[in-house]
């Protein structure tokens, strides 16, 4: 083989041999977002021009191995996660119903988003070892103009389908694990003082919904996971980031709760505590969704309503009554539970997606109940 006399034909070779063959450009996209950090930041740690890093992402050129080196020590990750492995799939932000579409920036929604193609990736890697249940989340789309009946329909036929009876729903997450879907609590680094709340995406082969931890209040979680269950039933094709749809959510919620029929002849037509109080024991949902339930079936007037918001705010933060810590999702660490039973563990998922293991630990976290078990 000739040696190239030019010194930047020599430059051209010596860059080319060091080129790692099997660099996945995906891969760091999905790694930079993960860590939320612009490509120019990333640039800098890397010695290289932002366009170099674009390009990388593109799949247009790969990067030698020392520069490699420095990316994955910029990102946190082995070298190993940058190469060619299991696929995993973007999720667009048009295919995520984001609670705070218009307060959350481009990069948080971009970084919560990556956490939730991960959690794609793993969870398709858990599949390999053991059977989660079967998908059967309900299809209602809801037409606009929006019609309130429409959306009470849609959340009575999900409650039916999903096999619920009449009365309170023991558990809103479990009933979403029950219909396939994914449900994970948002790592502390995608919290809401960021300005993310909850979303939820059908893009991925299974639908996800991830909620913030943050909110400590049971009927607060309940309402959070049946709003993205609204999204879910309601709005499969339908273009993200409208108003309406997220007040559409808010009703079937509400509905899907605690539906009109059952819930409005029995409530205080005066606000009072003692029966609201036990209605919210009774149904899992807060005073405050009481009281507007109340004002918009007609049973309060304007002034009632006003009269009980303005005590509702004088209570301070939290609501009287607590109905205890929030409901958590349990479907991936008891899968996980399953997998290393039948002798395998975390490594092997691991492995089997081509991913570091504290990453696919971070998502069975995400997906795991938290409260601690009395061992007797």
């Amino acid at each position: 083989m000739s040696i190239p006399v030019d010194p930047r034909q020599r430059a051209r070779a010596r860059r080319a041999a060091g080129v790692v063959s099997d660099f996945d450009g995906a891969r760091l996209a999905l790694g930079r977002r993960l860590r939320g950090m612009p490509r120019t930041r990333l640039a800098e740690q890397a010695e290289v021009s932002a366009a170099a890093i674009t390009q990388f992402e593109r799949g247009d050129a790969r990067p030698t191995s020392p520069v490699l080196a420095a990316i994955a020590l910029a990102l946190q990750f082995p070298r190993e996660f940058f190469l060619r492995g299991a696929t995993i799939e973007r999720i667009p932000t048009s295919a995520a119903y984001f609670r705070s579409l218009r307060s959350t920036s481009a990069l948080v929604r971009d970084q919560a988003l990556a956490f939730a193609e991960l959690a794609a990736a793993v969870v398709e890697a858990i599949e390999q070892y053991v059977e989660l249940p079967a998908i059967r989340v309900p299809t209602h789309p809801v037409e606009e103009p929006q019609n309130p009946d429409d959306i009470a329909a849609a959340a009575a036929e999900a409650r039916r389908e999903l096999g619920l009876g009449a009365g309170p729903i023991g558990h809103v997450v479990r009933t979403m694990e029950a219909a396939g879907i994914v449900v994970l609590e948002l790592p502390e680094e995608y919290d809401t003082a960021r300005g993310l709340d909850a979303f939820s995406s059908r893009h991925s082969a299974r639908p996800v919904a991830l909620l913030s931890d943050s909110k400590h209040d049971k009927a607060r979680s309940r309402f959070d996971a049946a709003h993205e269950l609204g999204h879910l039933v309601m709005h499969p094709d339908a273009e993200p980031g409208s108003k309406l749809m997220e007040d559409d959510a808010h009703a079937f919620a509400a509905q899907f709760l605690a539906p009109d029929a059952e819930l409005v002849p029995h409530l205080p037509t005066r606000f009072e505590w003692g029966p609201l109080l036990e209605l919210k024991r009774h149904w899992g949902v807060s005073v405050k969704s009481l009281a507007f339930r109340a004002h918009r079936s007609g049973r309060w007037s304007d002034a009632q309503y006003r009269r009980a918001m303005q005590t509702l705010a004088s209570e301070g933060p939290g609501e009287r009554g607590g109905l205890g810590p929030r409901e958590e999702p349990a479907m991936l660490g008891r899968a996980a539970a399953l997998i290393e039973g039948a002798g395998w563990d975390l490594d092997d998922i691991a492995k089997s997606c081509h991913l570091p293991t504290a990453a696919v630990r971070q998502v069975i976290t995400a997906g795991t109940e938290r409260r601690p078990r009395l061992q007797l």
